[in-house]
């Protein structure tokens, strides 16, 4: 197949990008850089082997989304592009509702334009609000605690509404739980430009010195230890439910939605228990308020996926944390161009 990736050079999109490569597909990449690096594309090709097309241009650029839309023909759309860091979210909620929005309108209307129907976007768990049980299914009320859950959440809405409109379009819908990991290889990982707002970078940067301790945001949730607990999974088994999941729209489905996720909740203090043990380094915490938008805990009744894509995720917490590691500790300093 012939697939454009938004946000393609980002965390998720590139181990996507290096399965879909892998597979033997033909992938052009858009994403604006702003929170990414065309380093990690060059590496995805060494990876393996295979070239790509890579674009620098923003969604909401209609006029070069149109030209690379217009002269490609491509067979489906892999969305990825938008900004995701909560905290943020709640501090600039313009930011993130004019991005993450207006950038999907943008591709949805150039898709329609030049009859590219197929489109896997990636949601998240956080649609599902504060869950009032757990494991969570795919037919759970829908709410959003944040402003990046509710531009995922309104950007689901508009593809239903865009699916009934014209019912061409087959659109899978990808809740993710926590995203975390590395390509075994070490070359490619998660790689954000400030201090990180997600666990996992965090405590690698810890380990390797960048920064000094890890804050653990309340040890007062009603969980097994006290601090919040999430589904975490590798970001390569995230990658191949991507392809599962375009699999499954080329048999016309409409609209399908998808948790993708271990099943398994771990807390915070067993993330970092876990990766002490991977890395065999010491890492230093301390417990501070709870911060705005957390809940207590997430995690996924992924059965659905496996029944209907044939997949599941292979990777246990300590590979993540390995691979994290190793990651880390061969790119102190990310991705340096």
């Amino acid at each position: 197949m012939n697939i454009l990736v938004t946000g393609g050079a980002g965390f998720i999109g590139s181990h996507t990008v290096v399965e879909l490569l892998n597979k033997g597909h033909d992938v052009t990449v858009v994403d604006n850089l702003n929170n990414s690096s065309k380093t990690a594309l060059e590496r995805v090709q060494d990876i393996t082997g295979e070239t790509l097309t890579f674009h620098k241009t923003d969604l909401r650029d209609a006029d070069k989304l149109d030209t690379i839309i217009g002269n490609n023909d491509f067979d489906s759309v892999i969305h990825f592009a938008g900004h995701k860091a909560v905290g943020e979210s709640v501090e600039e909620p313009l930011k993130y509702y004019h991005n993450n929005i207006t950038g999907t309108l943008c591709l949805c209307d150039i898709m329609k334009k030049h009859g590219v129907y197929n489109l896997v976007f990636s949601s998240s768990a956080t649609v599902y609000g504060d869950p009032e049980t757990v494991p969570i299914t795919e037919d759970f009320p829908l709410t959003a605690t944040n402003p990046y859950g509710r531009t995922k959440l309104y950007i689901e809405q508009i593809l239903h509404d865009l699916h009934i409109s014209d019912n061409k379009f087959n659109i899978g819908l990808l809740r993710y739980f926590n995203p975390v990991g590395a390509h075994p290889s070490g070359r490619i990982g998660e790689d954000p430009n400030d201090i990180p707002n997600n666990l996992m970078p965090y405590i690698t940067q810890v380990a390797v010195g960048k920064l000094d301790k890890l804050s653990v945001f309340g040890d007062d949730y009603p969980t097994h230890d006290g601090t919040g607990v999430r589904d975490y999974i590798h970001v390569g088994d995230l990658a191949k439910g991507h392809l599962a999941a375009l699999t499954k729209l080329t048999k016309d489905p409409g609209v399908v939605t998808y948790n993708l996720g271990t099943g398994t909740g771990y807390s915070v203090l067993d993330v970092v228990e876990a990766f002490k043990e991977a890395s065999e380094q010491d890492i230093p915490y301390e417990i501070t308020e709870r911060r705005a938008g957390d809940i207590a805990k997430c995690f996924a009744d992924p059965s659905k996926a496996e029944q209907e894509l044939g997949w599941q995720a292979e990777y246990n917490l300590l590979d993540m944390c390995k691979h994290a590691w190793k990651w880390q500790s061969q790119n102190p300093d990310g991705y340096v161009e």
